[in-house]
């Protein structure tokens, strides 16, 4: 049988980040895709010009009709924009059994806009983190999250150890953002570190990077790949889709990574 996963997310009109990035990466690896959408934004991977949230009946609408109808072995969040909307999926998730849930906290674009309302931070700690099986924050998030800098590779497990220990579950600390020549993303688990280093891919004007590594690790939960897993093959994946990256058309510096639209990486 197939697996079935959901994601609740935005959607990205230029088809790199949000629902439509989540699509390839769980068709890549023979996964149902669900959508429940959330916002509806105007972007590419230079620009945020327009966010318009999608009303928080429909999104939980969405949600609830899905899980009813599917089976769905496994689900992840993006940006949910709102306190509202954030509130409300704890609501419903809190109310009955869920699959195993991802929860990529996005609040800050690649361009460095917001993506998120401040309001909705303080419930995604209160009520939403401590639901997911694993959380996926890049180090900008995480400084968010935890209220202080993490200003290098030295830091990162210390950081993840403090979100994990305070949101009860397990945490993927992405660490892309640190000037070095590899990428080191971290995995907390209970009492297990798992290191992920890679050499770093520079890809001009990409985005959706932390959507589909997210995505991957969802598939891979919903194909019932243990966490440390779904988290090196989701790695290897998205390696190979910024590798094979390839230039769009009439759009000067920006590529699109290759989420296995072009055939198997």
């Amino acid at each position: 049988m197939i697996p079935v996963a959901l994601t609740i997310a935005g959607s990205d009109c230029s088809a790199g980040a949000g629902i439509q990035a989540d699509l390839k990466t769980f068709q890549h690896f023979h996964v149902h895709g669900l959508t429940a959408v959330t916002c509806v934004v105007s972007e590419t991977a230079d620009v945020v010009r327009a966010v318009h949230p999608v009303p928080v009946g429909i999104v939980i609408d969405q949600t609830s009709l899905l899980l009813d109808s599917f089976p769905v072995a496994a689900m992840k969040t993006g940006m949910l924009f709102s306190a509202a909307h954030v509130r409300a999926l704890a609501d419903l998730f809190e109310s009955r059994t869920i699959p195993p849930l991802v929860i990529d906290p996005v609040m800050i674009a690649s361009t460095g806009d917001p993506l998120i309302e401040e309001d909705a931070i303080r419930l995604y700690q209160e009520r939403l983190l401590p639901l997911a099986r694993v959380i996926t924050p890049n180090l900008p998030e995480a400084e968010k999250l935890l209220g202080r800098p993490i200003p290098d590779g030295a830091s990162m497990e210390p950081a993840a150890r403090a979100l994990a220990d305070r949101f009860g579950c397990a945490v993927l600390l992405k660490g892309g953002h640190l000037e070095n020549n590899d990428c080191l993303d971290l995995l907390v688990d209970g009492g297990e570190t798992h290191r992920f280093v890679s050499p770093r891919i520079p890809v001009e004007g990409s985005h959706g990077t932390g959507c589909t590594l997210s995505a991957a690790v969802t598939a891979g939960l919903a194909s019932g790949l243990p966490l440390p897993d779904a988290v090196s093959r989701a790695k290897d994946f998205l390696n190979r889709a910024l590798r094979r990256s390839y230039r769009l058309p009439g759009s000067p510096g920006i590529h699109a990574l290759d989420q296995g639209t072009r055939g198997n990486p």
